[in-house]
């Protein structure tokens, strides 16, 4: 085995490492919130009245057990991991009988379709933005950096609420939340799709605005660093075109913004749940965080599994690209002992 497949295996020890603390905490995390769905659900039943003391009681302890809430933790976790190995995320408690795959499969469309295009529309618009900024300089970097700088200084829920207030509100042209109307139904027809796409350009545009600052903010910051670097003063020195000295630039600046890129599209179920939030958007984050209002363990764990394999996935895939595509880290792993 090559030195370089070495590194490459390494990698991959590491990924399953790290998957497997995170299973773990993903099973504790949700179990920390104070309370248990249990205690929700009965007192959402006993809020109406007609209940008696012995019955809600009764009520109670058959939740608990059904729920398998009166196993041990140890038990609990292995029923968990048996559970998940044959792909089952479980029966939401809050929704019985409804199953979190179900559940999470009806939200998650909704969040790709958001934040997908989002994501990759900030990432294009933001990285061009700054590379002019930092390769032109003058006057387009005065603009460029101190609006990029603010836009991605501005928190999600803050600039949601900003826009939300001004075209939902003020200006009138835009819904005030959902993803589609009260009184629509979702179907493949033209006035379906296009009330859609009314209540979707302005959670797009929050989502989008942020991710262009912050890309163009860092993609500016490494295009001045590597307009410094000893390499292109030598390059220069040796007569060096000035095309060929930009794209030997803009490839190792690129590097951490396609770090990002990645990182940004594995994180994108968890990316928009302020947003998701201040729009009532019907996607995973709205989900979520119903979920955590009613400590709905399955659901948590459902949502926070996927968040979890994406983030790992797009870590491991970045670390598998960057050994190909760098030759510092192949000359790296195959100069180590």
């Amino acid at each position: 085995m090559s030195k370089f497949q070495r590194y490459l295996v390494n990698k991959l020890l590491w990924f399953i490492l790290a998957f497997c603390i995170a299973l773990v905490l993903n099973f504790l995390l949700p179990r920390l919130i104070p309370g248990n769905p249990v205690d929700t659900i009965v007192a959402q039943m006993s809020a109406g009245g007609g209940v008696s003391g012995p019955a809600l009681e009764k009520l109670y302890n058959s939740y608990i057990a059904e729920f398998g809430l009166d196993q041990p933790l140890w038990k609990q976790f292995l029923i968990y991991l048996g559970n998940l190995s044959r792909g089952d995320l479980g029966t939401s408690f809050a929704q019985s009988p409804a199953r979190v795959q179900r559940l999470v499969s009806e939200a998650l469309p909704w969040t790709i379709a958001l934040m997908l295009p989002a994501i990759l529309v900030g990432w294009i618009v933001g990285n061009t933005l700054g590379a002019l900024a930092g390769y032109k300089g003058g006057w387009l970097d005065r603009i460029v950096f101190p609006t990029s700088l603010f836009v991605s200084s501005i928190p999600y829920y803050c600039l949601a609420i900003i826009l939300l207030y001004l075209f939902a509100v003020e200006f009138d042209i835009a819904p005030t939340g959902g993803g589609y109307g009260y009184d629509k139904s979702p179907s493949l027809t033209i006035p379906f799709i296009i009330d859609v796409l009314r209540h979707y350009w302005l959670p797009f545009l929050a989502q989008a605005t942020i991710f262009i600052g912050g890309q163009a903010v860092g993609m500016r910051a490494m295009s001045i660093y590597e307009l410094d670097a000893d390499y292109v003063r030598f390059a220069r020195g040796l007569g060096v075109s000035d095309n060929r000295i930009t794209a030997y630039i803009f490839r190792n600046a690129m590097l951490p913004q396609v770090t990002g890129l990645a990182l940004s599209i594995g994180g994108l179920v968890s990316g928009g749940l302020i947003s998701e939030i201040v729009f009532s958007y019907p996607g995973i984050g709205t989900l979520l965080f119903k979920a955590i209002r009613t400590s709905d363990y399955p659901v948590i764990q459902g949502i926070t599994l996927v968040v979890m394999v994406g983030v790992l996935t797009a870590n491991f895939i970045v670390d598998i690209a960057y050994g190909f595509i760098d030759p510092r880290i192949r000359a790296k792993a195959s100069g180590e002992s």
